[in-house]
C-alpha cells in the first residue's frame, strides 16, 4: 500500500505542471532545496519498511547509495542516506532470522523471543514507517515545508533512535545463531539466552533497556510454562524437550542438566524441582497400586492452587521468588501425598540399614564379611595350585580370578553367618531382612565414571569440594568390588544413585582399615611364630645324649628366630595401634556421633546427650539395647512425630530430610578425610604395605616349619631350597617393614599437617556451617515455623587422635623407638 500511496502522490504532483520543461525545472528545484525527490521519497520508505530497491546498492554489505540510482543527489545527501540504508538492512536482515529461527530453532525459547522481536518490535518500526507516510500524504508541517518540499534531514532525525534499538536486536539474533555460552550444541540454548537478556538489562539506554525487559519477560513465560509442565504433571515439555534443565536419562530415571539451567535458579532449588516431579511420577505410575491401600495419589485439588503460585512470579524472576514458589508447591505436596508415601520412619529404616552395613556400625558384619572373603580367596588358591603341577609357580594372590558369584556369595555366607548369631532370646532382627533386600556385593566395573559423578555432586553440596580419587575397594578382593544397595521406588525420591556411591566409598574406606587391623589382630594366632612351637623334648628322651644335643640345638633356632622377630613384632603392635586409634576415631567420634545427631534431628529429639557414645563399633545387641533404653526408637518414629504434630510442630517433608542427608553424608566423608588427597595416598599406602608385610610374615612361617620337618624329621624335599628361600623373604620382609614404619610415620604427619591448616584458618575441624554450599531449604525455609533446620554436627578435633597417637610413641609402640628396639634385637 505503502509503495502505490506515494507514488499516486508522486503522479499529482508532477500533473500540476503544464510542459515538460516546468516539470523538470520543478523537480531540480525541489532537489535543490530539499535534498530528496518524490521517487526517491518512496523508495526510502519502501526501504526502511524491508523491500528491496535500487536506491541502495545490494551486491554491496556497507550501507552505501548505488553510484547509479539518483544521479542528482548531492554527497551531502548520499552521507545522509547511508543511516537509512544501514537501517533497511537491518530491518531486512532482522526479517529473514528471525523468521528461521522462529521456524527451526530447537528451543522454545529462542523461537518465542525470535517471534517477539519480529512482530512486537519490528512491528513497531513498521507502524512508525506507516505513519512518518502518513504524515507525508496529508502534508503534516511536522515533515512537509514549503512547495510540499520534505527535507531528508527530518525523515533522518525521525528514525534515528530506531537504529539503535534495531543494532541491539541484531546482536540479540546473532547471539541466537551463534552463542554457545552453555556448550549444549551448536546453536543457543534457552537458558543461555535468558542469561544474556538479563545481563543486557545493564544498560544505559531507557528505550533498549524496555526492548530487553520485554524480551526477558517473554522467555521467562515461555521457560515457565515448560516448568509448569514438570511441576503440575511431572511430565517432560513436548516442544523444547532437548532445551530444558531435565531430561530422561532412562525409562524410569531422570537427571539435571546444569548446563541448561539459569543463573536464577540455584542448583538446590532445580533439586527440589527434580524431586517433585520425580515424586509425581512415582504417583502416577503407583496409582493402582496405592489407591488399592486407601491412598489418595490424585493431586488434581492442589494443582489450581500449584498454578496459582506460578501465575504470582512477575518478571524479571530472582531465585527467592523461584526458591519460595519450589518450597510452597512441595511442601503442598508432601503434606497431601508424599508423606504417606515416603514416610519418616521408612527413611529412617533405610538409614538405619546403611549407617549399620555401609558405615560399619553392625562390627560383626565386618568381621564376617573380611573372614568370608579370605576364606573364599583361599579356596581359590589352594584350587588353583592343585590343579598345577609342582614344576610350575603356585599363582599370586593378583593372578586369582574373581567372579560376579563368589562376591555375592560371599556377601550370602556373611549374612547368613549374622542369622546365625541370633538366638531365641534375641527379638526378631528387621534391620537384618531389611539389609538382605537391599545390600549388593558386586564386581565395580564403571570406576572411572563413579568417581566424575562423585566429584560432581560433591560440588554441589560443597562449593569447592572434591573427594579423593585414591581407591579402597580392591582391598576386600583383588578386584574392584563395591557394596551398595538396591533403591526401588519409592526410596529413590530419597537416595539417588550418587548418595549410594558415596556409602560404597566410604564403606571400602572403612573396610580396608577395618580389614587391614583384623588381619595384624591374627598374626598373634600364629603360634610357631611366637613361642617354641611344638614344645621340646621332655623326660626320659631329653635325659640322653642325643637329647640334649636336640634341645641345644632347638633353643639356639628358637633364639636366633626370636632375636629375628623382635623388630617384625614391634613394627606388627605399632601398626595394630595406629589402626586402632585411627579407626576408633572414624568409627567412635565421626560416625556414630554423626549418626545421632542426625538421627535426633529427623525424630525432632532436642536432647544433643540422649545416646549414649561409645568409641567401638557396636554390635547387633548393643544397637538393639541402645534402642530399647532411648526414648525414640525406629518404630515409634511415626507415633512420635505425631505427637509433635499435636503439640503444633511440623514434621520435616522428605525433600527437606533428602537435602539434609546429602549434607550430612558429604560432612561425613569430608570428617573421614575422604576429600584430603595426601592421606588418602598415604593411607592407602600404609593399607597395602601392611598386607604385603602380613603375607610375607605368614610364608616365612610355611618355610620355617618346611625346615622344622627337614631337621627334625628327615623330610627332605629336594626341589625347594627352603634355606634360600627364608633368606629371601627375610630381605623382602625387612623392607616391607621399614615401608610399613614409614608409612605410619607418613600417616601421623598429615594428620598434623591437617590439624595444623585447621588451627591456622581459624575455625574448628569440618566447620561446614561457614561453606558456600549451604543448602537451600536452610534460608528458603526460614519463613516456616516449626521447622528445625539441620546443621551438621562438628567433629572433635584431630588434636585428640593426634595426642593418642603421641602416647603410644612415647611408650616405643611406633616411630622411632619401635626400629630402635628391632636394631637392638638383631644385634
Amino acid at each position: 500500500m505503502c509503495r502505490f500511496e506515494i507514488l499516486g502522490r508522486s503522479i499529482l504532483y508532477w500533473q500540476r505542471q503544464k510542459s515538460k520543461r516546468d516539470r523538470d525545472l520543478a523537480l531540480r528545484f525541489a532537489c535543490a532545496l530539499s535534498g530528496t525527490t518524490t521517487t526517491m521519497l518512496h523508495e526510502i520508505l519502501l526501504c526502511l519498511s524491508g523491500q528491496p530497491s535500487p536506491l541502495f546498492n545490494p551486491q554491496s554489505e556497507e550501507s552505501l547509495v548505488a553510484e547509479d540510482a539518483f544521479p542528482l543527489v548531492s554527497p551531502p545527501e548520499k552521507a545522509l542516506l547511508a543511516s537509512l540504508a544501514h537501517l533497511s538492512r537491518l530491518h531486512a536482515r532482522l526479517r529473514h532470522s528471525t523468521g528461521l529461527i522462529s521456524a527451526s530453532h530447537e528451543s522454545v525459547i529462542c523461537r518465542a523471543v525470535s517471534t517477539a522481536i519480529s512482530s512486537q518490535h519490528l512491528g513497531g518500526f513498521q507502524r512508525k514507517i506507516l505513519e512518518v507516510e502518513k504524515a507525508i500524504l496529508v502534508e503534516d508541517s511536522a515533515y512537509v515545508g514549503g512547495y510540499g518540499i520534505v527535507p531528508l534531514s527530518t525523515i533522518v532525525g525521525e528514525f534515528a533512535p530506531w537504529t539503535r534499538r534495531l543494532e541491539w536486536m541484531w546482536q540479540v539474533v546473532k547471539y541466537i545463531q551463534l552463542a554457545n555460552t552453555k556448550g549444549v550444541g551448536p546453536t543457543c540454548s534457552g537458558a543461555a539466552l535468558m542469561d544474556h537478556l538479563r545481563a543486557e538489562l545493564q544498560t544505559g539506554y531507557a528505550d533498549v533497556r524496555e526492548i530487553a525487559l520485554h524480551l526477558v519477560s517473554t522467555a521467562e513465560t515461555a521457560w515457565i510454562r515448560q516448568l509448569s509442565t514438570w511441576l503440575l504433571y511431572g511430565n517432560l515439555p513436548i516442544l523444547g524437550k532437548t532445551d530444558f534443565f531435565i531430561q530422561e536419562a532412562n525409562a524410569t530415571n531422570f537427571e539435571l542438566h546444569s548446563k541448561l539451567l539459569p543463573q536464577f535458579v540455584l542448583p538446590q532449588t532445580a533439586s527440589s524441582i527434580l524431586f517433585i516431579g520425580k515424586t509425581l511420577n512415582l504417583i502416577r505410575a503407583k496409582r493402582g497400586t496405592l489407591n488399592d491401600t486407601g491412598l489418595s495419589t490424585s493431586p488434581v485439588t492442589l494443582r489450581e492452587e500449584h498454578i496459582k503460585h506460578l501465575a504470582a512470579l512477575k518478571s524479571p524472576m530472582t531465585a527467592t521468588m523461584i526458591s519460595t514458589v519450589v518450597v510452597s508447591i512441595r511442601l503442598s505436596l508432601s503434606q497431601s501425598t508424599l508423606s504417606a508415601l515416603l514416610p519418616t520412619a521408612k527413611i529412617l529404616e533405610t538409614l538405619s540399614v546403611l549407617h549399620d552395613f555401609l558405615l560399619l556400625g553392625r562390627g560383626e558384619f565386618a568381621t564376617a564379611l573380611v573372614s568370608h572373603a579370605d576364606s573364599r580367596l583361599h579356596e581359590k588358591r589352594q584350587r588353583n595350585a592343585n590343579s598345577r603341577s609342582k614344576s610350575k609357580p603356585m599363582a599370586e594372590l593378583g593372578g586369582t580370578s574373581i567372579r560376579e558369584v563368589d562376591v555375592m556369595t560371599t556377601l550370602a555366607q556373611t549374612l547368613t553367618e549374622l542369622y546365625s548369631l541370633q538366638n531365641e532370646e534375641d527379638p526378631a532382627d528387621d534391620d537384618l531382612d531389611h539389609a538382605k533386600s537391599l545390600l549388593r556385593l558386586t564386581i565395580d566395573e564403571h570406576r572411572d565414571d563413579g568417581e566424575e559423578a562423585l566429584s560432581q555432586v560433591a560440588n554441589e553440596v560443597h562449593s569447592g569440594i572434591k573427594l579423593s580419587k585414591i581407591n579402597f575397594d580392591d582391598l576386600l578382593f583383588p578386584i574392584a568390588t563395591k557394596l551398595s544397595v538396591q533403591v526401588n521406588p519409592p526410596l529413590d525420591l530419597f537416595l539417588s544413585a550418587s548418595d549410594t556411591s558415596v556409602y560404597s566409598k566410604i564403606h571400602s574406606f572403612l573396610l580396608g582399615i577395618r580389614r587391614a587391623h583384623i588381619h595384624l589382630g591374627d598374626l598373634w594366632k600364629h603360634t610357631s611364630l611366637r613361642r617354641c612351637y611344638p614344645s621340646p623334648w621332655g623326660p626320659p628322651r631329653s635325659n640322653t645324649p642325643y637329647g640334649q644335643n636336640r634341645l641345644r640345638e632347638g633353643r639356639q633356632r628358637d633364639n636366633a628366630r626370636l632375636r629375628q622377630m623382635r623388630a617384625v613384632w614391634a613394627t606388627c603392635s605399632g601398626s595394630l595401634f595406629v589402626l586402632s586409634e585411627i579407626g576408633s576415631y572414624f568409627q567412635g567420634e565421626v560416625i556414630n556421633e554423626s549418626w545421632q545427631h542426625f538421627q535426633q534431628w529427623i525424630e525432632g529429639g532436642t536432647s544433643q546427650s540422649t545416646y549414649a557414645t561409645s568409641s567401638r563399633p557396636g554390635t547387633a545387641s548393643s544397637s538393639r539395647s541402645k534402642q530399647t533404653s532411648a526414648p525414640l526408637t525406629t518404630s515409634q518414629a511415626s507415633n512420635s512425630s505425631l505427637n509433635r504434630d499435636s503439640q503444633g510442630l511440623r514434621r520435616h517433608d522428605p525433600e527437606t530430610i533428602t537435602a539434609a542427608h546429602r549434607r550430612y553424608l558429604f560432612t561425613l566423608a569430608e570428617a573421614l578425610f575422604l576429600t584430603d588427597v595426601p592421606f588418602t595416598k598415604v593411607l592407602r599406602f600404609l593399607l597395602a604395605g601392611i598386607e604385603h608385610f602380613i603375607a610375607l610374615v605368614v610364608r616365612l612361617e610355611g618355610i620355617q616349619r618346611h625346615m622344622d620337618l627337614e631337621t627334625d624329621e628327615g623330610v627332605i624335599d629336594s626341589l625347594v631350597d627352603y634355606a634360600g628361600e627364608e633368606r629371601e623373604v627375610w630381605q623382602a620382609l625387612e623392607a616391607a617393614r621399614l615401608g610399613v614404619e614409614g608409612g605410619i610415620r607418613d600417616v601421623i604427619l598429615r594428620l598434623r599437617d591437617i590439624d595444623d591448616n585447621r588451627s591456622g584458618e581459624g575455625r574448628q575441624l569440618f566447620d561446614t556451617v561457614k561453606d558456600k554450599g549451604d543448602d537451600w531449604s536452610y534460608q528458603s525455609l526460614d519463613a516456616e515455623p516449626g521447622f528445625q533446620h539441620y546443621v551438621p554436627r562438628k567433629a572433635a578435633g584431630v588434636d585428640r587422635l593426634l595426642m593418642k597417637l603421641d602416647f603410644g610413641n612415647a611408650n616405643g609402640s611406633i616411630g622411632p623407638g619401635a626400629a630402635a628396639s628391632g636394631i637392638a634385637g638383631n644385634a
